[in-house]
C-alpha cells in the first residue's frame, strides 16, 4: 500500500532538502516552521495492462463496446496526445502504443481499412518521425507513416480544417477536417495531471488558432483558478463548451489512461524518496550526482536529463463517452496527487525542474521557465493557491539566456521585442499577438520545420497571468539577473537573500510553504 502525501514542518532535526533547479538540484536548509508538501508515493499499478485495455474497450462507460462501433467501409481516425505528455517521457512501450495497437486490431477484425492516426499537437511543434515512432511503436509506424496515414495535425492547413459552429458564448469550434468527417474519432490520452484529458483532448488538441484564441488569452487565464481544477478553470469551461459542439457533430470514443508517480529510477531513485529515509546508497548516489552535475559541461548535463525515461506504471484506463470517462480519470489522478494543506502561507517556494511540456528534446528558455514555475507549479492546487493574495513566490532555476532556434524561434523575438515594451499580459495581447499569430515566416516554420507556432510564447506568458495578478513579489534564486529582469522579476543569490528582498511585503518572520515536487503533487489547500 502506497503512503499518502503529507506536510512536514521543518524543525532542528530536518536535514537539508532537495530543491530542483533546472538541470541540477540543490540541498537547501529551510527556516524553522517551513511547511514542506511531499507528494504521495506511487499508487500500485494494474496487474495486467493488456487485460485492462481490453476491458476498457469492451466495457466502456456510456457507450457501445468499441467493436460494435467499428464497421467495414467506415472512416476511422485515431488521435493521441503529443510529446508534451507524459513528463519525463515513459519507458517503452508507451501506453499509447499499446492502446492504439489494440484499437487497430479490433478495426482490422471489423474490416475497417480507412484509418488515419493523428498527433494532436494543436499549435505545438511537429513531432519528428523518431518521436512519432517512440509513441506509437515500430509496427504502427511502419504500417502508417510511409503512406502518410500517421502524421502531425497542421492547424494552419486551411484546406483541412472544418468549422463546426459556435458555442453559446460565441466561441468558434474549428478542428481537423479528417477528424470532423470521420464516422468515429478515437482519442488516446495520457492523464499525467488533473488538467489533462476530458474535452481538452479533442477541442484543443485538434483545434486551430481560430478556436484556441477564445480560451488561450490573458482574460481567460487570469480567471482560471486553477488549471488543475476544471470546475474552477475558465479555460476548461471554454473547452467544455466547445466539446459540447464538437460531440454534436463527431462521434468520439475517448480512451483515458492514468499513470503513477514513478518518475525517477536508477541512479536518480533517491529523488523519489523523503530525505530522512535515504539509505547510505541513496546518500552516495545523491552526492555523486550532485558533484557530477556541477562539474559536467552544459551539453553533458543536458543529455543526462533529456535521456531520463520514467518507469511509470498504469493505474487505470477508462473508455467511452468523454465526460463520465474523465470523472473516473480524475478520481485516480486525485488519489495519486492530492495532499491536504491547511491554509495559505505568506511565501511559497517552488523548485523548477529541467523539463516542461514544451522543451522535450529541446531547451528550457526563460519564458518556458517562467511558465513552468508560475504557470504549472503555481497552479498545482485545488481550492486556493498555497500563497495568500499579495504574498511572495520564490523560485529556483538558473534561467539562462538560452533559446532553441529550431523549436522556439518566435520566443526569441517575443523576449527581445515584446517584453522590452511590456510584461503585462493584456497589453501584450492587444498590441502584439495578432502580428505574431499571422506572421508568414513563423507559420512556415511551424508547418515545415519543428517550430512552435508564432503565437505560442504569448500563450505561455498568459499562462502565468493568475500568478502575476495574485502575487505581490516574485524572486528567482540563482537566476541570470538580466533574463529575469527582462521578464519583470528579481534575482537573489540565496534563499536568505530572497526572503530579505520580500520582507517589505511579508514581514521578517513569514509563514512559508515549499512544494517538494517532482514527483507530481496537487495541494488541496483548505
Amino acid at each position: 500500500m502506497s503512503r499518502p502525501g503529507f506536510v512536514l514542518e521543518v524543525d532542528d532535526r530536518t536535514p537539508p532538502l532537495i530543491v530542483h533547479s533546472g538541470e541540477g538540484f540543490l540541498l537547501e536548509r529551510f527556516p524553522l516552521g517551513t511547511r514542506v508538501v511531499y507528494p504521495p508515493e506511487a499508487l500500485p499499478p494494474v496487474r495486467d495492462v493488456e487485460e485492462a485495455i481490453q476491458n476498457a474497450l469492451l466495457n466502456p462507460i456510456d457507450s457501445e463496446p468499441l467493436p460494435e462501433l467499428l464497421t467495414a467501409g467506415m472512416r476511422l481516425t485515431i488521435a493521441f496526445d503529443d510529446i508534451s505528455l507524459p513528463l519525463p517521457p515513459m519507458k517503452k512501450p508507451d501506453i499509447r502504443q499499446r492502446i492504439i495497437e489494440a484499437v487497430l486490431t479490433m478495426a482490422a477484425d471489423a474490416g475497417v481499412d480507412d484509418v488515419e492516426i493523428i498527433s494532436a499537437n494543436a499549435l505545438h511543434r511537429r513531432l519528428t518521425p523518431n518521436e512519432l515512432r517512440d509513441i506509437v511503436g515500430e509496427r504502427v509506424f511502419r504500417s502508417f507513416f510511409p503512406d502518410g496515414k500517421l502524421y502531425n495535425f497542421d492547424a494552419e492547413d486551411r484546406d483541412n480544417l472544418t468549422h463546426l459552429g459556435q458555442t453559446r458564448h460565441g466561441e468558434d469550434v474549428e478542428i481537423s477536417k479528417r477528424a470532423a468527417e470521420s464516422d468515429l474519432l478515437v482519442y488516446v490520452n495520457v492523464n499525467l495531471v488533473a488538467m489533462d484529458g476530458g474535452h481538452k483532448s479533442t477541442s484543443i488538441g485538434l483545434a486551430s488558432y481560430k478556436s484556441l484564441k477564445h480560451h488561450h488569452n490573458s482574460h481567460t487565464m487570469i480567471h482560471s483558478r486553477s488549471f488543475m481544477d476544471h470546475k474552477a478553470s475558465k479555460m476548461h469551461h471554454s473547452a467544455w463548451r466547445m466539446g459540447e459542439v464538437l460531440t454534436q457533430h463527431v462521434k468520439v470514443f475517448q480512451i483515458e489512461t492514468t499513470l503513477n508517480n514513478n518518475v525517477f529510477g536508477g541512479p536518480l531513485e533517491f529523488l523519489q524518496k523523503r530525505e530522512w529515509e535515504w539509505s547510505l546508497k541513496d546518500q552516495a548516489s545523491m552526492l555523486a550526482t550532485k558533484r557530477g552535475l556541477a562539474a559536467a559541461p552544459a551539453k553533458l548535463r543536458h543529455k543526462i536529463f533529456t535521456d531520463v525515461r520514467a518507469s511509470y506504471e498504469l493505474t487505470g484506463v477508462n473508455a467511452g463517452a468523454i465526460e463520465p470517462v474523465h470523472e473516473k480519470t480524475l478520481e485516480v489522478v486525485h488519489r495519486q496527487h492530492l495532499v491536504e494543506v491547511q491554509g495559505q502561507s505568506d511565501v511559497g517556494i517552488i523548485g523548477v525542474p529541467y523539463l516542461g511540456p514544451y522543451n522535450v528534446n529541446s531547451v528550457m528558455n526563460p519564458i518556458l521557465a517562467a511558465c513552468m514555475g508560475l504557470g504549472y507549479h503555481f497552479n498545482a492546487y485545488r481550492g486556493n493557491p498555497i500563497v495568500r493574495k499579495d504574498g511572495a513566490v520564490i523560485l529556483y532555476h538558473p534561467v539562462p539566456y538560452e533559446f532553441s532556434q529550431l523549436h522556439h524561434p518566435s520566443y526569441v523575438d517575443f523576449f527581445e521585442e515584446v517584453l522590452s515594451e511590456s510584461t503585462d499580459p493584456a497589453t501584450i495581447e492587444a498590441k502584439f499577438e495578432k502580428q505574431y499569430a499571422e506572421d508568414p515566416w513563423y507559420i512556415h516554420l511551424y508547418r515545415t520545420s519543428y517550430a512552435y507556432h508564432g503565437v505560442h510564447p504569448f500563450y505561455m506568458w498568459y499562462w502565468i497571468s493568475h500568478a502575476l495578478d495574485h502575487c505581490g513579489d516574485i524572486v528567482w534564486v540563482g537566476a541570470n539577473r538580466k533574463t529575469v529582469e527582462r521578464m519583470g522579476f528579481r534575482s537573489a543569490s540565496t534563499l536568505q537573500d530572497a526572503l530579505e528582498m520580500v520582507s517589505h511585503s511579508v514581514g521578517r518572520s513569514p509563514s512559508i510553504t515549499y512544494l517538494h515536487n517532482p514527483p507530481h503533487l496537487l495541494a488541496d489547500v483548505r
